[in-house]
């Protein structure tokens, strides 16, 4: 059975441990910093390689950014990353075949083999967290596009209140759905309506506001909280609507931080009552925090073990 040194990049930590083709951890799961200089990132990659080469017969990267076809660079770098980073050839780090991939289509191949979407041949996973990423599976396939850049669910417009997104783009799904997308509805609701005079947070600032206070309120029968999160959650709504009405899918895997806060009964019955496709099916992910690596791993032992 193959072994795959699975590594995890993130902005702040990367974390690795080494898999088998069923998505069974072998080792334990070691966590580094992530250096803010690229050569730094080279020799950490480099050395966690040396550490593991001889023990395992493939190397899988989950990743932001997007992922060329050839899996083996990043074509657009993320803010978080150290300038370079796309210039980086994974394949030349290691003798051993080297596989690269976006963290959020990782995240869907870990989902539809190991996780919710098991026997699920047409699913989406969204990831909610501090934006919105997404890895669709078609026909028990990836869709990777053209390019490699297809699933760029939290680029998608939505009709929203003229909201600036991180990517300088308008009223892009992230920037409602995502956790700062809540954040932000928070501190719009705060500044603009008189709900908020009456919150039990009404002595803070609209930008002191935080996720973690309107999920506290939600707890604490806060009518400020319910309203913004009531917003937020139709924001999510909307969009999900609109994937499964292109996609006709059969599940939408929720997975981040935000998911847990979320009613996927509710949501279920919600968008099934809207779409104009078969019904859809809601439910939460169950890879947990590693669905990265497992995907990763999965798809190198896919691509390499047919070669």
């Amino acid at each position: 059975m193959a072994k795959v040194l699975a590594i995890d990049v993130g902005g702040t930590k990367l974390v690795y441990a080494i898999v088998n083709e069923k998505g069974e951890f072998l080792n334990e799961i070691k966590r580094v910093s992530t250096p803010k200089n690229i050569e730094e990132l080279k020799k950490i990659f480099e050395t966690i390689i040396s550490e593991n080469e001889k023990e395992i017969d493939y190397i899988a990267f989950a990743t932001a950014g997007a992922i060329n076809l050839e899996n083996t660079k990043v074509e657009s770098s993320t803010p978080n990353m150290p300038d370079g980073y796309n210039s980086i050839d994974f394949s030349k780090l290691s003798t051993k075949p080297v596989y690269v991939e976006n963290d959020a289509n990782a995240a869907a191949w870990a989902e539809y083999k190991t996780g919710a979407a098991q026997g699920e041949a047409n699913n989406i996973t969204i990831t909610l967290g501090t934006g919105v990423g997404g890895g669709f599976i078609v026909d028990g396939k990836l869709l990777r596009g053209k390019s490699g850049r297809g699933g760029e669910v939290g680029s998608m417009k939505i009709n929203g209140r003229n909201r600036i997104c991180t990517c300088h783009r308008k009223n892009c799904f992230e920037s409602y759905a995502s956790g700062s997308g809540l954040k932000i509805t928070a501190e719009e609701i705060a500044a603009n309506d008189n709900i908020f005079k009456s919150s039990i947070y009404k002595d803070k600032k609209p930008n002191d506001i935080t996720t973690y206070d309107i999920v506290n309120g939600l707890k604490l029968n806060d009518e400020y909280s319910k309203k913004v999160f009531n917003i937020w959650k139709n924001d999510l709504i909307t969009g999900l609507i609109n994937i499964t009405n292109i996609f006709d899918t059969g599940m939408i895997v929720i997975s981040g931080g935000m998911g847990e806060f979320i009613d996927t009964d509710e949501i279920e019955k919600t968008i099934n009552s809207e779409i104009v496709v078969s019904p859809v099916k809601i439910r939460l992910a169950k890879s947990g925090n590693y669905s990265g690596m497992i995907g990763a791993a999965l798809l190198a032992c896919e691509r390499f073990r047919h070669n």
